[in-house]
């Protein structure tokens, strides 16, 4: 059912990411010939992870219409979560690429750290109502 809590998590979790492609994971200083500039690090800043961001996003919005198979739901759902953890290794790996010392995590990469948290929060709404039905089902 659409009105259910999950639908609330899986919409926060596909804001969250197309609103992290603008928004700064990290930023610091970067050697660009022997020169340090100061660059902020988005997920348009890397192709992988502007991919990675974009599935993340279209795919959970793609679970909130399969609430008809719930067990196709929590499938898709534990994808995207590894996904979305995937998804925030490569960016803290893209730090080797700046200055040591130099850079810092912006406070905007909360918003990519709060994705697996949504996520799991939708597949145990999911699963919630999985074993509801199955409950009902046993009293039929």
């Amino acid at each position: 059912m659409l009105q259910r809590i999950q639908t609330i998590w899986l919409l926060l979790v596909s804001g969250l990411a197309f609103a992290s492609l603008k928004l700064s994971f990290f930023s610091g200083n970067i050697l660009v010939d022997n020169v340090k500039q100061f660059q902020s690090f988005t997920a348009m800043s890397h192709l992988l992870i502007m991919i990675l961001t974009v599935g993340v996003g279209i795919a959970s919005l793609i679970t909130i219409f399969l609430f008809g198979n719930r067990q196709l739901q929590i499938k898709i759902s534990f994808g995207v979560l590894a996904v979305a953890l995937l998804n925030i290794l490569l960016y803290y790996l893209q730090t080797k690429n700046f200055v040591p010392n130099e850079w810092s995590f912006d406070l905007t990469s909360l918003v990519t750290i709060a994705i697996p948290f949504l996520l799991f929060l939708a597949i145990r709404g999911i699963y919630k109502d999985e074993q509801l039905v199955k409950s009902v089902d046993r009293l039929r």
